[in-house]
């Protein structure tokens, strides 16, 4: 068996007994108080590498966050772009249906009773890419649901008005009935 130095200094004659067990108790205690005040005791290199990975860490959340936004804007764009193209009504026809789209006025041929059912608000105009589409008005909630600007024309129907507003609507009808209306009037 090995002897400790501490051993081998005493039988040397080299230390006396009490002299040995006072050192050996301060590094007791030394070793004791380097154990409790661990986290005090970090050198300044570590507390760099430490703030260096929490900002590396901030930034790549901040960066996922970022990603999952765009993913989400393409997932809606996605969804509009589906629900459009499976519910749009054939638009095709003889009728100029006039409408603004922003600051500008734009034209789309439709038959008369596709330009009479959006002026009274059961179809309406959306913006897919660079042209319209006329889709049922359900379809027309869901989108701006997801993304207010893609529809351009969205009329309210004249059947979700209360009973006082028909009573003047009624009123409205009954002074102009007075006044003819020409049949080859265009709007």
């Amino acid at each position: 068996m090995s002897i400790s130095l501490q051993d081998q200094l005493l039988g040397a004659g080299l230390v006396d007994k009490k002299k040995a067990n006072t050192i050996s108790k301060q590094k007791k205690k030394q070793k004791n108080v380097d154990r409790r005040s661990k986290d005090e005791n970090i050198s300044e290199a570590q507390q760099l590498a430490q703030k260096t990975r929490d900002d590396k860490l901030a930034k790549d959340r901040e960066l996922n966050q970022q990603r999952k936004a765009e993913a989400d804007r393409k997932a809606i764009a996605a969804q509009i772009i589906q629900l459009i193209n499976l519910n749009k009504v054939g638009k095709r026809g003889d009728v100029d249906f006039n409408f603004s789209d922003g600051k500008s006025i734009k034209k789309i041929n439709v038959s008369q009773k596709i330009s009479d059912e959006v002026s009274r608000g059961r179809l309406c105009i959306v913006r897919l890419g660079e042209s319209y589409e006329v889709v049922p008005k359900p379809v027309a909630d869901k989108i701006r649901e997801r993304d207010e600007d893609t529809v351009v024309v969205y009329n309210q129907s004249s059947t979700l008005q209360s009973v006082d507003a028909g009573a003047e609507v009624g009123a409205d009808d009954d002074h102009y009935a007075q006044f003819e209306i020409p049949d080859d009037l265009m709007w």
